[in-house]
């Protein structure tokens, strides 16, 4: 089992009920298994992070960024993020939540074909 922030347990449900206009209609798209078969789970801790969304089986991340993802102290602390995630084995996908919004089939496009490689390998 990965290990996690257990203080983080309370945050992570709070941000299950609060989520962003982005994550809704991601989360409308690939919940329930609608890809590939595969779970994704919501707000999940991991580590001293809560992931947007995380596919245990294929070990994906999927990552939904707000404008405030564009300064440069936020770049950093992605970055840094990121490479733990990486560092754990996992693929992370950022997606602006404008370009969730506006392109989604695409968005789901993507996952579908990321999940797919992984299911191969």
């Amino acid at each position: 089992m990965l290990k996690y922030n257990h203080k983080l347990k309370f945050f992570s449900r709070l941000l299950r009920s609060n989520q962003t206009d982005g994550e809704k209609a991601l989360w409308s798209k690939i919940r329930q298994r609608k890809i590939n078969g595969v779970q994704f789970y919501r707000q999940k801790p991991i580590g001293k992070y809560i992931l947007d969304f995380y596919a245990p089986t294929v070990k994906l991340v999927l990552e939904i960024d707000g404008s405030q993802h564009l300064e440069p102290e936020a770049i950093q602390k992605d970055n840094e993020r990121d490479d733990f995630l990486q560092s754990l084995g996992f693929t992370v996908l950022r997606f602006n939540s404008r370009e969730v919004l506006l392109e989604l089939d695409a968005v789901v496009a993507k996952i579908n074909m990321v999940v797919e490689e992984k299911l191969k390998s």
